[in-house]
């Protein structure tokens, strides 16, 4: 066991001395078992999120439910190729209420079912935010556009948002992937994605074409943006290491950087 046990108050404490802002619009990606011992589990850093950012703040997470896929695409682990039609045919659709996150975190997962949680509409990438600002990052969507323009990070960047990565690294940094649909290098493509959707009341399989993401650089790309920069501020909330960043300047870095690097 590290350290004592941490609780709501001291969460919250610890994210003010890092640097999070009252009334600031802020992603965050988490890992529970990093924060240490906590009393009150993922709720209670919920709760310190909330209270850290305050009434006027705008709380965001990553909510992505990857299993609402083609099974064809699927490889930890795959699924015998007989039952890839069945699975079309019989997944049940998103739906914003219920459908549960998937290698999001605990946190995360507690997040998008608390009062006042909303959740965009995209079956794969969604987001739920809460605060004054939760309609604005959450509508509209774009079902062919997961994390590009048409989507929460898009409309977090016009916010000017914070980025709070608390236990984990830059390679869970989910507004990099904003920073790919803006750059250009040569070997960008697209691909097609499928899930079960439902449209006016009917359950759809929608086939869509978006960029085919790629997040093996994200790692050595936060690094260069943290020695590069000096625009993240570094610290320990509990027993994790927490990192604080604008999300513009983030993303423009980012795809400065992946026009220059990748191939």
């Amino acid at each position: 066991m590290r350290g004592p046990p941490v609780s709501t108050a001291s969460l919250t404490a610890d994210l003010r001395a890092l640097g999070v802002r009252p009334g600031a619009t802020m992603i965050v990606h988490s890992s529970l078992s990093s924060l240490g011992w906590v009393i009150g589990d993922a709720p209670a850093v919920v709760a310190a999120l909330s209270a850290a950012l305050g009434p006027e703040g705008t709380l965001v997470m990553p909510t992505h439910s990857g299993g609402l896929s083609d099974p064809a695409s699927w490889v930890a682990p795959p699924v015998p190729l007989e039952w890839h039609g069945r699975i079309r045919a019989e997944m049940p659709a998103y739906d914003p209420a219920i459908t549960p996150t998937r290698i999001m975190g605990a946190i995360a997962e507690s997040f998008r079912t608390h009062p006042g949680a909303r959740r965009s509409a995209h079956p794969r990438q969604s987001c739920a935010a809460r605060g004054p600002h939760a309609a604005f990052v959450t509508d509209d969507h774009a079902l062919d556009c997961a994390m590009g323009e048409r989507s929460p990070l898009a409309r977090l960047c016009d916010l000017d948002a914070d980025v709070l990565l608390l236990g984990v690294g830059h390679d869970r940094n989910t507004s990099l992937h904003l920073a790919e649909y803006r750059a250009q290098w040569p070997s960008k493509r697209h691909a097609t994605f499928a899930s079960p959707v439902r449209i006016d009341g009917t359950r759809h399989w929608l086939e869509v074409d978006d960029l085919d993401f790629d997040d093996e650089d994200f790692a050595r790309l936060g690094g260069d943006f943290e020695r590069d920069t000096g625009a993240v501020l570094v610290g320990t909330v509990g027993a994790a290491a927490a990192r604080l960043m604008r999300q513009r300047a983030l993303v423009d870095y980012a795809a400065d950087w992946m026009g220059r690097f990748r191939r």
